[in-house]
């Protein structure tokens, strides 16, 4: 990671990323995505997983994404849906 000022391009990714992290937690959306059997929290574990990764901070993405993973995974409990 840099110690730069972030570019008017990563402050624009920033904010799409914060845009919907807001929206997954609309409760109109989280319905819809819980009808769908999304955890919502999980659903923003991985925005946040992948914003760390485009701002650089490898170390978090890794985490976050993995957590991610392996929670869709153990959750799947022989449904056949990913």
């Amino acid at each position: 990671m840099s110690d730069e000022a972030p570019s008017m391009a990563m402050k624009e990714l920033d904010e799409v990323f914060s845009e919907l992290v807001s929206l997954l937690k609309n409760p109109d959306v989280g319905a819809e995505l819980a009808a769908r059997g999304v955890n919502i929290s999980l659903a923003i574990v991985g925005v946040e997983g992948l914003a760390a990764y485009v701002r650089g901070d490898k170390a978090t993405a890794a985490e976050d994404l993995m957590t991610v993973a392996e929670e869709i995974a153990s959750r799947r409990g022989g449904d056949g849906q990913s």
